[in-house]
């Protein structure tokens, strides 16, 4: 078994996701006792945050090599972030290691293709909705285009990741407030909905949509699991 290493804490409630999905997949696959070998290094978020703010990537970048290296050195044979915003600097961060990335908008848009969908929209922070690191990839390399929400609804949903969702508060009206964006998403065309932060399927499960959700926490941690057991 290859061992995964995991960049988390941004923020830790959702790490706690990939640590569970993670090892129930090599639990399924190997059954009996077995779990996940994994590397995890978790960062303090208030100061990736305050650097996310600031605009400052550069340092956020040199934060996150820094424990990229830390990882592998400890022995990781892959490495994830978990998070899709600091996917803003992952092409730095596979410069600084010598173990491969895997790239959670690429797992995310292999589900796409394979599901033969052309037009997805993307819920996330206003750094992935709004910025091209995450939707230029899709489209430049998938040929995907990517619908967001008009300018009012992107800013509720970055306020509820940051003020709720990242500090463990999972509030009724703010999951009908992603609901009803969602449905809006559909309306205009969405074959999917992806849940572009890591933190969104926190509050929001297939079971509140008829509209398909595609929950980058749980692709990007099942391709972990396959590039472990492979």
């Amino acid at each position: 078994m290859k061992t995964i290493g995991l960049i988390g804490g941004m923020s830790w409630e959702s790490t706690l996701s990939y640590y569970r999905i993670i090892n129930e997949g090599v639990k399924a696959a190997l059954g009996g006792l077995h779990s996940a070998t994994i590397v995890l290094y978790s960062v303090d978020f208030d100061s990736i945050q305050q650097l996310q703010k600031a605009g400052d990537w550069a340092a956020a970048t040199q934060a996150l090599a820094d424990a990229a290296r830390k990882v592998e050195a400890a022995g990781a044979d892959c490495l994830l972030i978990c998070t899709n915003t600091m996917h803003r600097v992952a092409d730095e961060l596979q410069g600084a290691i010598g173990i491969p990335l895997l790239h959670i908008a690429d797992a995310t848009a292999e589900v796409i293709v394979q599901a033969n969908m052309k037009s997805v929209a993307l819920l996330g922070t206003a750094f992935t909705m709004e910025q091209d690191f995450y939707r230029g990839r899709l489209a430049q390399r998938f040929g995907i285009e990517v619908l967001i929400p008009e300018a009012d609804d992107r800013r509720v949903v970055h306020r509820i990741i940051y003020e709720e969702l990242c500090v463990g508060k999972f509030l009724p009206e703010s999951k009908q407030a992603y609901l009803r964006i969602i449905q809006s998403l559909g309306d205009q065309g969405a074959e999917a909905v992806i849940l572009g932060c890591t933190e969104i399927g926190l509050l929001i499960t297939q079971a509140d949509t008829t509209i398909e959700l595609l929950d980058t926490t749980r692709i990007h941690a099942d391709q972990a699991v396959r590039l472990a057991l492979s």
